[in-house]
């Protein structure tokens, strides 16, 4: 099996959430920035050899160093004290210690967060919801249920813009922004578990929570390349900690 055969941009949902669910549980265990790092570079390898361009990969990476970058120096600064002391100023403290794990978590969030991103952002609810349901057996009534909640997310934006509009062609919105705020927000809540229970009921009636059995209108199944893609993620992982045992750096985090 070659990465070649693994088209990232084309896998079934379903596969790209375990690829990176193997990858995360593997590197969740240490803190270690060895298996961070070899995780990080045979991801990076694998994405950018499987159909996603090198433009689109940075653009989709920068949240994830930036939240990356914030989490390092925050360790950095207020980490474990441990080693020679560098910097010392009312509670700032850099020491060894403090860089060393800030850098092994600077390294661990990207490898955690990059695949989840990269294969996570372009998926449908609809074909994740399918792939749950159909090969992972999860309930449907649960699975469908999530979905038109994800569907209707959007609605909310359009029901607070004119619930302001509204209250503004009453003259009840004119002061007191944060008693506005509060009123507003509540009646938000109202409209949606309203609206909720509509949605719920018309599902029902229409038998999209059929137990035992109950049809599909399109099938998700996984293919040799949605398997190679899951056997990868597992490979990083076991990959990973492997280096990172070899080399005498693997610091199970329990005993930290």
């Amino acid at each position: 099996m070659t990465v070649a055969l693994v088209d990232v941009t084309r896998a079934n949902p379903v596969a790209r959430m375990l690829a990176a669910l193997l990858i995360a549980v593997a590197l969740v265990f240490s803190v270690d920035w060895v298996s961070a790092l070899t995780a990080l570079v045979l991801e990076t390898v694998v994405l950018l050899a499987s159909g996603i361009s090198l433009r689109r990969f940075l653009r989709r990476s920068l949240p994830v160093v930036i939240a990356a970058a914030l989490t390092g120096l925050t360790i950095l600064l207020y980490g474990q004290v441990s080693g020679e002391v560098h910097v010392q100023f009312l509670l700032i403290t850099v020491s060894d210690g403090s860089i060393a794990l800030a850098a092994a978590t600077f390294l661990r969030v990207l490898a955690i967060g990059l695949p989840s991103i990269l294969l996570f952002l372009d998926i449908d609810p609809t074909d994740l919801a399918d792939g749950l349901a159909q090969i992972l057996r999860l309930p449907a009534r649960f699975v469908l249920g999530a979905l038109a909640g994800f569907r209707l997310i959007g609605l909310l934006q359009e029901d607070w813009q004119y619930l302001g509009y509204a209250r503004r062609a009453r003259g009840v919105a004119d002061t007191g922004r944060v008693r506005r705020g509060a009123g507003q927000a509540f009646a938000l809540l109202v409209f949606a578990v309203r609206r909720g229970s509509k949605l719920a009921t018309a599902m029902e009636a229409r038998g999209f929570g059929a137990f035992p059995t109950r049809t599909w209108a399109r099938e998700s199944t996984l293919t040799a390349s949605d398997v190679g893609l899951i056997v990868i993620g597992g490979a990083i992982g076991l990959t990973s900690i492997a280096v990172a045992v070899m080399t005498g750096n693997w610091s199970f985090i329990g005993a930290r």
